[in-house]
C-alpha cells in the first residue's frame, strides 16, 4: 500500500455540534447565531451551515454578499433561516440581496439611504440590521448618526429594522475597561430602536457575563475550537484536525545549518523528521519559533517551516516514513499554535489551503 505523501485536514462536525451546545448553554437563553464568514473560517460553509442548522441554528452571519449567496444556495429552501451580511448593502447590490433573501447589516447613512431607495423602488419592505460603532472604530454608524436616525424615522421608511448590533474590540481581555465602556455606550443606543433585537457579543463576549449577551450572540472562532480568550478552553473541542506524514528521518550533526539561510544552527546531534506540510498548506512560517507538532505521545518542537516541509525534532521516538504527525488538533492546540506564530486562531484556520485532503466526520445533514 502506498504511503501517504500529503497533509490531511479532518473537519469534525460532531465536535462542531458539541461546541454549539456549549456556547448555547453559556448564552443562557440568548439566541446563538453562528458566524460563517470566510467559508466558515476555512472549514466549509455548506457543510458547517447544514450541520448547525440541524442542531437548531436559524440565524447566521457572513461578511460578504457573495458568502451570503453561497450559503443560501447551500442551505436551500428546505432550511429557512436569516442570513445577515455584515458588509451591509453597498449601492447597487439590492437586487442580489433580495434575490438571495439576505438581511444586510447597514453600517453607514449612505447605505441606509441606498437601502431605503431600493425598498421604495421595489415596492416592498426590506429587513435590515443596523451596526453601531461603540468604540472599535472600524465599522458602523456613529452614536451621533444612530441618534439622528432614531429622531428621523422617515429615513428608515421601507426598512424593517430587526437587529441592532455592535462589536466588542477587547472581548478576549475580560478585565479590559473597554468592554464595559462599549457596553455602556451600546445599551442606550439599542433602546432607541425598541422593536429590534440586540447583539453585542461574539465568541469572547459570550463568556463576559449576562450583561453582554442581549438577545443574540454571534460566536465565530469558538465554534471551531478556538478559546474565547485566545487560550485553550476545556469545554471546547477542536473541529479542525490537521495532520501530515513523515517523509524522511535524519540525524543532523552539531554545527550544521538547517534549511535556508544560517539562522538555524544545530548545537547537538539532533534527530529530525521531515514532515509533508508547510506554509503552502497554510501553516504560518513564524510558528517555527515555539510551535510544535504532536507525535509518539509528546509535543515535538518545530525547527523550520518551509513552503512544503516542516523539520521537527523527534529525539529518540520510534518513527518511520508515512506515520502521521498532528499539527493542529486535540494535542496540538490551535491557540498554542497561534501564540507561537504571533497571531490568533482565526488566522490559523482561514489560512488552511485546499492542497490538503479534506475529510468530514459526522453528518452535515
Amino acid at each position: 500500500m502506498a504511503l501517504p505523501s500529503s497533509a490531511r485536514l479532518t473537519i469534525d462536525l460532531d465536535a462542531l455540534a458539541h461546541n454549539y451546545a456549549v456556547l448555547g448553554a453559556q448564552a443562557a437563553g440568548a439566541e446563538v447565531a453562528p458566524v460563517l464568514k470566510g467559508d466558515a473560517y476555512g472549514l466549509g460553509a455548506p457543510q458547517v451551515g447544514c450541520r448547525l442548522w440541524a442542531e437548531g441554528a436559524r440565524r447566521f452571519f457572513v461578511a460578504r454578499l457573495s458568502e451570503g449567496e453561497a450559503l443560501r444556495a447551500a442551505l436551500g429552501p428546505q432550511r429557512p433561516c436569516v442570513i445577515h451580511v455584515l458588509d451591509g448593502m453597498p449601492a447597487g447590490t439590492g437586487e442580489r440581496i433580495a434575490a438571495a433573501d439576505l438581511t444586510p447589516v447597514l453600517t453607514s447613512l449612505p447605505q441606509i439611504e441606498s437601502a431605503a431607495v431600493f425598498a421604495a423602488q421595489s415596492g416592498r419592505d426590506l429587513n435590515v440590521g443596523l451596526h453601531i460603532d461603540t468604540g472599535m472604530n472600524r465599522q458602523g454608524l456613529t452614536p451621533t448618526d444612530a441618534r439622528a436616525l432614531a429622531q428621523s424615522p422617515d429615513r428608515l421608511r421601507g426598512l424593517e429594522v430587526e437587529l441592532v448590533m455592535s462589536h466588542l474590540g477587547s472581548a478576549t481581555e475580560p478585565q479590559s475597561p473597554r468592554n464595559r465602556a462599549q457596553l455602556e455606550t451600546f445599551a442606550p443606543l439599542r433602546a432607541l430602536f425598541p422593536g429590534a433585537r440586540a447583539s453585542l457579543a461574539a465568541s469572547g463576549g459570550v463568556f463576559l457575563g449576562p450583561d453582554y449577551r442581549f438577545d443574540i450572540v454571534r460566536p465565530g472562532v469558538s465554534l471551531y475550537g478556538g478559546g474565547p480568550f485566545e487560550r485553550p478552553h476545556p469545554d471546547l473541542k477542536p473541529v479542525a484536525i490537521f495532520e501530515a506524514p513523515i517523509l524522511d528521518i535524519r540525524t543532523i550533526a552539531p554545527g550544521e545549518m538547517l534549511g535556508y539561510g544560517g539562522s538555524v544552527v544545530i548545537q547537538r546531534p539532533t534527530r529530525v523528521a521531515m514532515v509533508a506540510a508547510g506554509y503552502a498548506d497554510g501553516l504560518i512560517r513564524a510558528g517555527k519559533s515555539g510551535g510544535a507538532g504532536w507525535f509518539a505521545g509528546a509535543a515535538r518542537p518545530f525547527l523550520i517551516i518551509n513552503m512544503d516541509l516542516i523539520a521537527m525534532e523527534i529525539g529518540d521516538a520510534p518513527a518511520a516514513p508515512g506515520q502521521m504527525v498532528e499539527l493542529m488538533g486535540a494535542n496540538a492546540l490551535i491557540d498554542d499554535l497561534a501564540e507561537a506564530a504571533g497571531t490568533v486562531a482565526h488566522e490559523c484556520l482561514v489560512r488552511l489551503s485546499e492542497r490538503a485532503e479534506r475529510i468530514y466526520l459526522g453528518e452535515a445533514v
